[in-house]
């Protein structure tokens, strides 16, 4: 093997990083066959980025490093907030007249709500914020679910919810998510899983409305492997999302 080059060492590092957070893991092995470089050299990087509270070093390989509390609605709302906007414009270009959709509870949901005025459409949907927003907008009826307020996501959850969401069916349903890895789909909390599963299998098409921040994060509780997404719309991917995306089937649109 050739002479390496500590030059590279940031450069390097920042591939693995950006590998890592878009896999949510990756093994020694696997980084030595795409870096080229040896093993040694592959363990110094993440040992660095370990020190630099980048990721976190497993037996064999390393794992993404994400904050493990859920923010409210208010302190998500401004976060990366002209990449939601942005991602929000491109689902309603998803969106027909006389459709019938669902929207989460998601802050880039929510603004997909804020822009829904001129088209006649059926929305569903267990978001109080989402429903508040639609109220007096004449071309769009919409339904909003019963079930326990969870004031943290200002979400309609648990069993009344579930029940009532397996009388409909919708066209498209647009839903949020924390995580994305090629483990699949992920959220913070065990009821809002729930209401995204039985929307999901309720829907005949799902798409995945998030921010490249969410990239490489495996949250609390699993969702869906990620061959129940049909679109996923952001604003920015990197080789390892698009390659993730092709292998699963999933339509990448990047605003």
């Amino acid at each position: 093997m050739p002479a390496e080059q500590p030059v590279f060492a940031e450069e390097r590092q920042q591939k693995i990083l950006a590998m890592v957070n878009a896999q949510g893991r990756v093994r020694i092995a696997e980084l030595v066959t795409v870096l080229k470089v040896s093993e040694p050299t592959i363990r110094k990087d993440l040992s660095s980025l370990e020190e630099s509270r980048l990721v976190r070093r497993t037996h064999g390989g390393a794992i993404a490093v994400h904050t493990q509390f859920e923010r409210t609605i208010a302190a998500r709302s401004d976060l990366h907030g002209a990449a939601k906007d942005l991602i929000a414009k491109a689902c309603l270009a998803e969106i027909v007249a006389g459709d019938s959709i669902f929207l989460d509870s998601g802050t880039t949901v929510q603004r997909i709500a804020e822009m829904l005025d001129q088209v006649h459409v059926n929305v569903l949907t267990n978001a109080l914020g989402v429903a508040a927003t639609l109220a007096d907008r004449p071309m769009v009826r919409h339904t909003l679910v019963g079930g326990s307020v969870r004031s943290l996501g200002g979400t309609l959850v648990g069993p009344v919810a579930i029940e009532t969401l397996g009388r409909f069916t919708v066209n498209t349903a647009f839903i949020s998510a924390s995580g994305f890895s090629k483990d699949g789909v992920s959220v913070a909390d065990v009821a809002e899983a729930q209401v995204k599963q039985t929307v999901i299998e309720r829907a005949r098409r799902v798409v995945l409305a998030m921010d490249s921040s969410k990239f490489g994060v495996q949250d609390f509780v699993a969702v869906c492997p990620l061959d129940r997404i049909d679109v996923v719309i952001t604003e920015a991917a990197c080789d390892d999302v698009m390659a993730i995306c092709a292998e699963h089937g999933v339509r990448l649109l990047i605003v």
